[in-house]
C-alpha cells in the first residue's frame, strides 16, 4: 500500500515515514521542502498552500495528516481534506491534541485542533485520532539550553508530575492505525506509561548525559519566562499552570500504546538516551 506522510520531517512524522517502510509499504514523505528521506518518494508540498496537496495526495491508500502547529496560524482543513477526499484517499491518522477532550480547555490549541478534527469526521474518510498529552521532546524544547549552557534546569514546580510519551510511542500508534484493520473511526488519548516528577525526568537527562544536572527552584514568573524562551507566552502561561496543578499528583497514564501495537512503550529514561545529544 502507500501512504502520505505530511511533516515528514517532524519530530512524529519522521518515525512514521520510517515505520511504514520497515513494513514494506510505500511512502510518500511530505514537507515544505522534500524531505529527503531514503527510501521514499519525497515531495514538496504545503497545508498552507492547499493547491499544492493534490499531486501529494493522488493515488494513496491513506494519510498521516498533523493538527495545530501554530494555533494563531491554522491551516485551512475544509480545502485539505477537500483534496483528500479528490484524491480517493481511504483512511486518514490526525495527530490531534489530548486537550480536545477536556470540556473546559478553551484555548487556541483545543479550539483549532476540534476543528480540524470535526472537519475530517464531515469529510468522509475513514479515520484514527492519535491525542497524545505531554510529549517528551517538549522538555528538550524547554530545557536542552539550559542544561547545555549551564547545566541546570529552573523550575517553579520541579515535584509537579506528567507521564511524558515518547514520539516514537506515537508514531507507532499511527502505523498499526493506517496498516491494520480495527481502528477506523477510533480516538486514542496517549500518555506515557509511567508517571515522573519533573525533577526525576531532569535526572533522567543527567543520567543519559553521564553527568549530574542541577534542578534550581524558581518563581511562577521565573518559570514562565523561563518556558516562553521558546514557546508563545499563552503556551508558557498555560504549561506553568499546568505544572501548579500537578504539583504533588501524580499523573495519568495509559497503556495504549502498548494494546494496539502489541510493543511495551518506552520509557522518560530510554527517551532520555535517545536524545542525549540533544543536550551535550
Amino acid at each position: 500500500m502507500e501512504f502520505v506522510v505530511l511533516g515528514a520531517r517532524g519530530n512524529v512524522g519522521r518515525h512514521v515515514a520510517g515505520g511504514l517502510l520497515t513494513a514494506g509499504h510505500r511512502v510518500r514523505a511530505v514537507g515544505r521542502t522534500a524531505p529527503a528521506i531514503p527510501g521514499a518518494d519525497n515531495v514538496a508540498a504545503d497545508l498552507d498552500h492547499p493547491e499544492t496537496l493534490p499531486a501529494a495526495f493522488e493515488g494513496a491508500d491513506g494519510a498521516f495528516l498533523y493538527g495545530m502547529l501554530d494555533p494563531m496560524r491554522p491551516y485551512d482543513i475544509g480545502k485539505v481534506t477537500a483534496a483528500v477526499v479528490a484524491a480517493g484517499i481511504r483512511h486518514v491518522v490526525l495527530l490531534s491534541s489530548v486537550s480536545v477532550v477536556d470540556p473546559d480547555a478553551d484555548s487556541p490549541v483545543p479550539r483549532v485542533n476540534r476543528a480540524i478534527e470535526h472537519a475530517v469526521q464531515r469529510s468522509g474518510v475513514d479515520w484514527t485520532f492519535l491525542r497524545p498529552g505531554s510529549f517528551a521532546t517538549n522538555t528538550r524544547t524547554w530545557w536542552a539550553e539550559s542544561i547545555r549552557t549551564d547545566g541546570v534546569v529552573r523550575l517553579p514546580y520541579p515535584l509537579a508530575w506528567s507521564a511524558p510519551v515518547h514520539e516514537k510511542d506515537i508514531a507507532a500508534v499511527a502505523v498499526t492505525a493506517l496498516t491494520e484493520r480495527g481502528h477506523s473511526h477510533q480516538a486514542y488519548t496517549i500518555h506515557g506509561a509511567e508517571s515522573l516528577t519533573l525533577r526525576r525526568q531532569v535526572e533522567h537527562i543527567g543520567e543519559a548525559l553521564g553527568r549530574p544536572v542541577r534542578v534550581e527552584r524558581v518563581s511562577e514568573d521565573e518559570g514562565r519566562a523561563e518556558v516562553a524562551k521558546t514557546m508563545p507566552p499563552f503556551v508558557a502561561e498555560a504549561i506553568v499552570r499546568q505544572w501548579a496543578a500537578a504539583d504533588g499528583v501524580p499523573a495519568l497514564t495509559s497503556v495504549i500504546a502498548e494494546k494496539v501495537t502489541g510493543s511495551p512503550a518506552h520509557t522518560y529514561a530510554q527517551w532520555a538516551v535517545d536524545h542525549a545529544d540533544d543536550f551535550r
